[in-house]
């Protein structure tokens, strides 16, 4: 998670990113849910200049929800309707820590490749990390459709 997701996360942290996340246009955003329970969410940020053509995507889930497949769908589902909401993006990409083997499996599974790892780009939690960088392009069938 980035460092822009408080933690602990309060119902007023929960208030503010729910307000913010139903005036979005076009939505990007979107809740996991199991039985009508959220239990994560996936969203992606179209970017904007010469990178127009690109957005990155990112999700959590809640850990006694893992190892179900429900992250692999919902990445699947979010992906195809990414291409189809916005005819010019060629490209979603993801940044996960190198620490998180289970985000890279998920990727890897949606269809993502691997393009490389970023050294030391990141700090969270004190730490510098390396990313990984994964993508999937449009010609390449986004793996939902």
């Amino acid at each position: 998670m980035r460092d822009a997701f408080p933690h602990p996360y309060t119902i007023a942290d929960a208030n503010v990113f729910l307000a913010k996340a139903a005036a979005m246009r076009p939505l990007t955003w979107f809740a996991v849910t199991v039985n009508d329970e959220a239990v994560g969410g996936i969203g992606y940020t179209p970017h904007d200049d010469v990178e127009r053509i690109s957005a990155e995507i990112g999700y959590w889930l809640g850990t006694a929800f893992w190892g179900r497949g429900i992250m692999t769908a919902a990445l699947k589902a979010v992906t195809a309707h990414a291409f189809r909401a916005h005819s010019d993006l060629r490209r979603i990409y993801a940044v996960p820590y190198v620490t998180s083997a289970a985000s890279t499996r998920i990727l890897e599974k949606a269809g993502y490749r691997l393009e490389g790892r970023m050294r030391q780009s990141v700090v969270k939690d004190g730490q510098v990390l390396d990313q990984f960088l994964y993508s999937i392009l449009r010609d390449e069938g986004a793996a939902g459709d």
